[in-house]
């Protein structure tokens, strides 16, 4: 069986690596290895704007307990525990509680997430959590 496209020209190639650099990802990798994950784990900017990003003006304006640190602990806890829950699959969803940055509530909120593991820049195995729309 022949390669449709062996021989084409590579149009365009956006790497893991590039992403990471240009901010589109952030890895989060040492804190996800102390939840326990064993390959390296990225977030995308947009479910980190929503569920871990807490600025001192957030924290002036909420007058709630909130810090980034703990925030992105929620969030690689709970991927943890679900990706384990659900050992074997290369997608799951999970729910993480936190107090929604806009606004004024200081209720928490849930926010849907999902953790995908997927090749590498290399084919090696890497986690990425992201929003459900989100690829």
């Amino acid at each position: 069986m022949s390669d449709l496209f062996e021989g084409a020209d590579v149009i365009f190639s956006y790497s893991r690596a590039q992403a990471i650099a240009d901010g589109v990802l952030i890895d989060i990798t040492e804190i996800a290895r102390e939840a326990g994950f064993k390959v390296p784990v990225a977030i995308t900017r947009t479910a980190w704007a929503d569920c871990v990003e807490w600025s001192e003006a957030t924290q002036q304006r909420k007058r709630t307990v909130q810090d980034e640190n703990g925030r992105l602990w929620d969030v690689v806890y709970m991927a943890n525990f679900e990706a384990r829950r659900n050992a074997g699959r290369s997608r799951v969803t999970f729910t993480v509680y936190r107090v929604p940055a806009e606004g004024r509530g200081i209720v928490p909120k849930p926010a849907t997430l999902v953790a995908h593991v997927g090749p590498g820049d290399q084919g090696e195995p890497v986690i990425t959590i992201m929003q459900p729309g989100e690829d």
